[in-house]
């Protein structure tokens, strides 16, 4: 069984919890991604920062997107996988939180990103039909 390290897309580039809502929607688009992780002055993980939060808790909030700062915008538990972590716990994490993507921790550092689509490459269907029908429903 794969786990999150081989599975994982390496070189992951957080948004610094002070760098604004803009300068992330920018990086968001050079990257062609649709999320980044927010990490702190000490490098570690602090949330995730989606392009739907951009649009709803900064702009549909009217929020400057140029004084609103990432960090504003973390809320709640860091939801990650440790880079040990199995294929299997990846999924229970994704269908547990309703989430298509996770952060990849080792050392209290972030090392990658995993997404929907890696996990899929790695399991069986029947495993991967539960995950797309977890974050299909609200």
């Amino acid at each position: 069984m794969p786990n999150a390290r081989q599975l994982m897309t390496r070189g992951a580039e957080c948004v610094g919890e002070e760098d604004t809502v803009l300068e992330a929607a920018r990086r968001m688009r050079r990257l062609g991604v649709g999320a980044l992780p927010i990490c702190g002055a000490d490098d570690r993980l602090k949330g995730m920062l989606t392009d739907r939060d951009i649009v709803v808790k900064a702009l549909g909030a009217d929020r400057d997107p140029a004084t609103t700062t990432a960090g504003e915008l973390a809320q709640g538990e860091v939801v990650y996988v440790d880079a040990d972590d199995d294929a299997r716990f990846v999924l229970r994490r994704m269908t547990e939180h309703k989430v298509r993507r996770l952060p990849v921790i080792e050392d209290h550092r972030l090392v990658g990103m995993v997404s929907q689509a890696d996990v899929a490459r790695a399991l069986p269907e029947p495993d991967v039909g539960d995950l797309l029908e977890a974050l299909s429903t609200d």
